[in-house]
């Protein structure tokens, strides 16, 4: 009961908030629950006897105020609820896409004093200077700082530390966001496919992950070696005696802001050679490596001009990555390229193979609800071709075919929405369905085309391979559980199992030859069926 009422109270707050910049609008799931309904009718209470703030402002704009306003919890609400146009308007959505943190920083002796905890040393024996902030996010705030080097000069670095008591007001407010999903996933059926439950736990593990910033250096190492040796990309350096769990040290990058058009342009820059350079790095993070930096807006991105037209994209702020499985990967290439090709039967059959549409609906008519889609888009001008209206779309029909929200795909799907925008704003005239082309055909010709299912036959044959090496193993686990069945004088009891002799010299000679250097039995075994299924590809 305490903890209703104070989610409540929690509520009503945000609502009377929300009221004062009249944007009590975005969800729009049915007739809400009570404690809802009853948050709405204080805030019109608001509403009609005092003023709002930014009446002339956009939706958008207005909600983003209300967030920043209500505290770090809600603009990271804000910015996530940017991925989810199935449960706002994706107009909307597209808007918030633009909220960034705009919170007043701490002060520096703070900072010095979370860094001595943490580290266990005084920050001024950890580095040679530390300024004041120069950003502030919801989570942590970054300060610009040097570190000695050997020869006695010193380095500039980023110093990223995290607020004060943020894990207690974040657990807080989260706690507060899943009471109101449970309250209405259970009194409102008809939202029970957005699966607002599963969309505030993936906020909370998002969160989790960022409130460790050793976990953010990791996604950021992971990144750099995985993407050692592509051209036109790269993350920065970690310091790694200088980061913990609340503190985390990396190399400062000297990069064009990429919003800064003008400068990009004097350094030399190529504006839709960079717009391409982003599009064509976000594809081949999501499908080649299925790991992609799932926080690409403007302000996280930097150009370094290195005498190429397009220059290196250097990203930062890791905090937030998404992951895809290889069978994701492969869909969601797929998917992309099928609409690309206009072959709207493949795409429809792709959905269904990932099992995003029941197979009880017809795949028929997906497909002719994925051309209405496509073909209005596809038709048009470049610079009205757009990811986002796409995605918009085929949320529309989302209901209608009983799909159910993939939560996995979230943060996938925001960021194809930012990037695009980012290289719009680079490039108006830019087609992103022109740029993707390519990349997917080559890599979808690598893992469906012959060298494609050539690797994955020899990559099965390695793991029949070490299943057959630990099969005399697992007949030893089964004889040794045959005789716990065994009574006292040795014989069965009841139904017990025991193995025959036979069956043990068997396992004793399969033993022998397992010890003998090369498993060469094995081996001919892998060899077999990789010329099996080379044959086939063939």
């Amino acid at each position: 009961m305490i903890r209703h009422m104070r989610n409540l109270g929690r509520l009503m707050r945000a609502a009377w908030v929300l009221s004062r910049y009249d944007a009590l609008f975005a969800i729009d799931a049915g007739e809400p629950p009570a404690p809802v309904r009853a948050a709405r009718a204080v805030a019109r209470l608001r509403q009609t006897f005092g003023r709002t703030h930014g009446a002339d402002s956009s939706e958008g704009d207005r909600l983003a105020a209300a967030m920043t306003e209500l505290g770090p919890s809600y603009i990271k609400l804000g910015q996530f609820l940017a991925t989810r146009p199935d449960v706002i308007d994706p107009a909307l959505a597209k808007d918030l896409a633009q909220l960034q943190d705009r919170l007043p920083p701490f002060d520096t002796a703070t900072a010095k004093a979370i860094i001595e905890d943490d580290l266990g040393r005084p920050a001024d024996s950890l580095f040679a200077g530390m300024g004041d902030a120069i950003a502030a996010a919801s989570i942590a705030q970054v300060h610009k700082g040097t570190v000695p080097t050997s020869d006695g000069s010193t380095r500039d670095v980023a110093i990223k530390v995290l607020r004060p008591d943020v894990e207690r007001r974040f657990a807080n407010d989260l706690d507060a966001f899943f009471w109101v999903a449970r309250l209405v996933d259970r009194t409102l059926p008809s939202a029970r496919r957005l699966k607002l439950v599963d969309t505030v736990q993936t906020l909370a593990d998002s969160v989790k992950l960022e409130m460790d910033l050793r976990l953010e250096a990791a996604a950021m190492s992971e990144m750099a070696e995985r993407t050692r040796g592509d051209a036109g990309f790269r993350t920065p350096a970690i310091d790694w005696e200088r980061t913990s769990k609340r503190v985390m040290t990396l190399e400062w990058i000297n990069g064009i802001p990429i919003g800064d058009k003008a400068q990009l342009a004097a350094a030399g820059l190529d504006l839709k050679a960079v717009a391409a350079n982003v599009i064509n790095t976000f594809l081949t993070h999501a499908v080649r490596e299925g790991y992609f930096h799932a926080d690409m807006h403007p302000g996280n991105l930097f150009i370094e001009a290195d005498g190429s037209p397009a220059g290196t994209l250097v990203a930062v702020d890791y905090g937030i990555m998404g992951r895809l499985s290889p069978k994701e990967s492969r869909f969601l290439a797929e998917i992309l390229f099928g609409f690309v090709m206009r072959d709207y039967r493949r795409v429809a059959e792709v959905h269904f193979e990932a099992g995003y549409v029941p197979e009880t609906k017809s795949v028929d008519a997906f497909a002719q609800a994925l051309r209405a889609i496509g073909e209005p888009i596809l038709g048009r001008e470049a610079s009205e071709i757009s990811m986002a209206r796409l995605l918009g779309q085929l949320f529309e029909v989302t209901d209608q075919f009983d799909m159910a929200t993939r939560p996995e795909l979230i943060m996938l799907q925001k960021t194809m929405v930012v990037v695009e925008g980012v290289a719009r704003d680079l490039d108006p005239e830019f087609n992103m369905w022109t740029t993707a082309e390519p990349i997917l055909r080559q890599w979808l010709e690598s893992r469906i085309g012959p060298e494609g299912r050539l690797q994955d036959a020899v990559r099965g044959a390695e793991r029949m391979g070490r299943l057959m090496g630990d099969l005399p193993e697992l007949l030893e686990t089964a004889e040794r559980a045959a005789r716990s069945l065994a009574g006292p004088d040795g014989n069965s009891m009841g139904e017990g199992l025991r193995l025959h002799p036979d069956t043990a010299r068997a396992i004793a000679e399969a033993q022998a030859r397992r010890e003998r250097p090369g498993r060469i039995a094995l081996w001919i075994g892998a060899i077999a069926l990789t010329v099996i299924a080379v044959s086939a590809v063939i």
